[in-house]
């Protein structure tokens, strides 16, 4: 730039100074440089995280502690049930019944593939480290938890679909859904609801020295219903004749039983073929309807 206008006048360039002179790479300040804006993660912001988890656990267990556990109805291990396993594990529970997935196969059906889809799931995030987050950006990723997501809802739903028709076919009912209608009746008859405890006093053997404990045993009835009447296999029979009289005891023996609260062949040859004759087993009913809660 030149002063005065002197042609010989000495030019000095000191450049522009709107440009500023760059400083480099500059170091950003450390949290305390914002009080109360930030913090170290370890441990302040990490302390801080585990007493909001103590709070809300602690919360849990006074929920738990005042909120007794809801129980459902006492196991019936003498009805006819279909096994099924919560909701949660339906695909799984589907998923076995496959041939690739059972039998010979059995290993690769529960460690297998499940040990590959939870490992996978579990290894996701070290294996996924793209930086993009939109879901149609990222297809390998967002394929399989669709399929996955699709896979889970089909089985799901086929495995309570097929359960409801097995229901259906085999004419089951679930021992809650009758306890449940049992209840309901009961409620529009303007009768106390049946209580879901279990019966705490044994029900005892009726003329225990009776003949009819001796054609009781020689006609097999022990092997489904055990020597002391409380069932194998089958049902219990202490307290049978509250519920059914001599004839209809007799007709059992002969014909057999169906329904949801067990089937029963007809039994009436195997009786015969033990050696026993129509008044053995004329007398058995009579002695099996004597069986009641309260012998009068």
């Amino acid at each position: 730039m030149g002063h005065g206008g002197k042609s010989n006048e000495k030019v000095v360039f000191v450049g522009d100074s709107r440009v500023r002179k760059g400083n480099g790479f500059i170091t950003p300040p450390d949290y305390t440089s914002y009080p109360g804006k930030s913090e170290a993660f370890i441990p302040n912001f990490l302390l801080k995280e585990w007493m909001v988890g103590v709070v809300v656990l602690v919360g849990f267990l006074v929920l738990t502690i005042s909120e007794p556990a809801p129980l459902g109805f006492p196991a019936n291990p003498t009805a006819s049930v279909i096994p099924m396993p919560d909701w949660y594990f339906l695909f799984l529970y589907q998923y076995l019944k496959y041939p690739y997935a059972s039998g010979d196969f059995i290993v690769l059906g529960t460690l297998g593939v499940p040990g590959v889809a939870f490992g996978g799931l579990l290894l996701a995030p070290f294996l996924d480290r793209g930086k993009e987050r939109r879901f149609y950006r990222r297809p390998i990723a967002s394929a399989i938890m669709l399929l996955s997501l699709v896979s889970i809802v089909y089985l799901t739903n086929f495995a309570w679909t097929h359960y409801k028709h097995e229901l259906a076919k085999t004419g089951i009912k679930p021992e809650e859904e009758r306890r449940i209608e049992k209840a309901r009746e009961a409620r529009e008859k303007g009768l106390p609801a049946p209580s879901n405890a279990v019966q705490t006093k044994e029900v005892a053997i009726v003329d225990k020295d009776d003949a009819g404990m001796e054609s009781f045993k020689k006609a097999t009835c022990i092997s489904c219903h055990a020597a002391d009447l409380k069932g194998a296999s089958g049902p219990s029979l202490r307290g049978v004749g509250d519920k059914h009289d001599k004839a209809a005891i007799l007709t059992i023996i002969k014909e057999g039983k169906k329904g949801p609260d067990g089937n029963m062949p007809p039994m009436y040859d195997t009786a015969k073929g033990a050696g026993l004759s129509d008044q053995d087993i004329d007398h058995l009913a009579e002695w099996l309807s004597k069986q009641k809660a309260e012998a009068k």
